[in-house]
């Protein structure tokens, strides 16, 4: 069915055009780049993975609790319009909460495949452009597989949320080549994470915390590889130079912030969008994920060298300042774990249940010989 017939909300134009500026840069030296980023661009050719077959597309999924998580975390949980709901009304809720979230990761992760490609294309390093072809075949995987999960799992698609078409544009629409790394790869790759990162640990489906899973083992990487990018970078960058980036910072993360309210979906059930707003600005599981989800995006921005004093009070006046302590490579570490875990436990029951149907042949065999 097409994508256009399941959207929850009129996307608008089937095409959003988005002004290409900057320039296309060729390196003619082809023997010489940083080991790290060679290794990490190794490791990206070595995790490619086939998301047909990776994933257990056979599970089942509710549509109307598809993440099984628990009722306190949506925005109507207590309010009036909770109390006047059925059952029913509570699936359906729960369903369109599901789809908004994973229709903004379908989204961002088309956005994130854009701009790879756009990395290939500017960054004057031929190591950088190496690895960033990797990841824009991650990125398309990813596309595919959250496409897929809506489509056949959820049967439900909202709209890109206007804040983070807002930050994509800006990221794409700016002629400096560090920009797309800054934009994709720090602010949404880095609050997408961590986006992925709660739901992952808190669902209890099987099919998404799957998904979840080995896309987070791939926007480790890539994260890591924004990391050694632009530290670089910016230790060759004037006051002024830094100035603007942090600029850019501050504004995308408060874009990034107010992405998360779902306003759109409790206007699809009938509320005021300004009754709306203020539900998500007083549920304190709204107040507790956005601060949560800086616990990516604080760390990097801090490591690549964008620190300065209204960037520090900017984190600080949205309450994520301590967040810069957290250790990304721990985060990162556990990401990969976790996905590794997940495999060797599906792929062990797998082998598990061949050999027992091996050895029920072999006895219905048995049987007949006798």
């Amino acid at each position: 069915m097409p994508t256009y017939d399941l959207y929850a909300q009129d996307p608008g134009d089937p095409l959003w055009q988005v002004p290409a500026s900057g320039a296309a840069r060729f390196s003619w030296e082809y023997d010489d780049g940083r080991d790290r980023l060679l290794a990490l661009y190794q490791k990206g050719k070595d995790k490619q993975w086939d998301g047909q077959r990776r994933i257990d597309w056979d599970l089942e999924v509710d549509p109307y609790d598809p993440l099984g998580i628990p009722d306190e975390s949506l925005t109507l949980y207590g309010t009036r319009h909770w109390a006047k709901m059925t059952e029913r009304d509570k699936g359906e809720l729960r369903k369109h909460y599901a789809s908004w979230q994973f229709s903004q990761f379908l989204h961002g992760e088309q956005g994130a495949m854009v701009c790879a490609a756009r990395i290939v294309e500017s960054v004057p390093d031929l190591d950088a452009k190496f690895y960033s072809a990797t990841q824009t075949m991650d990125e398309a995987r990813h596309a595919e597989i959250y496409g897929r999960f809506l489509h056949e799992k959820i049967g439900m698609v909202y709209p890109i949320n206007d804040n983070l078409q807002s930050l994509l544009g800006d990221t794409l629409r700016d002629s400096r080549w560090d920009m797309p790394y800054l934009g994709m790869q720090v602010l949404i790759e880095g609050l997408a994470l961590a986006a992925f990162g709660m739901i992952r640990d808190t669902t209890d489906k099987p099919l998404p915390k799957q998904i979840l899973a080995y896309v987070m083992q791939d926007e480790a990487r890539h994260v890591a590889f924004g990391r050694m990018a632009l530290r670089d970078y910016y230790k060759q960058l004037s006051d002024a130079e830094l100035r603007e980036r942090e600029e850019f910072v501050i504004e995308g993360c408060y874009l990034m912030r107010d992405r998360l309210r779902g306003v759109e979906v409790l206007e699809n059930f009938g509320i005021p969008r300004a009754e709306a707003e203020e539900y998500s600005e007083q549920s304190e599981f709204l107040a507790l994920f956005r601060q949560l989800l800086f616990s990516r995006i604080v760390p990097c921005v801090k490591d690549i060298g964008l620190w300065g004093k209204r960037l520090q009070q900017a984190y600080v006046d949205m309450g994520v300042f301590e967040m810069g302590n957290s250790n990304l490579d721990l985060l990162m570490a556990q990401d990969e774990e976790i996905a590794e875990k997940l495999d060797a436990e599906r792929f062990a029951v797998e082998e598990r249940e061949r050999v027992a149907e091996v050895e029920g042949a072999i006895e219905a065999g048995q049987h007949l010989d006798g």
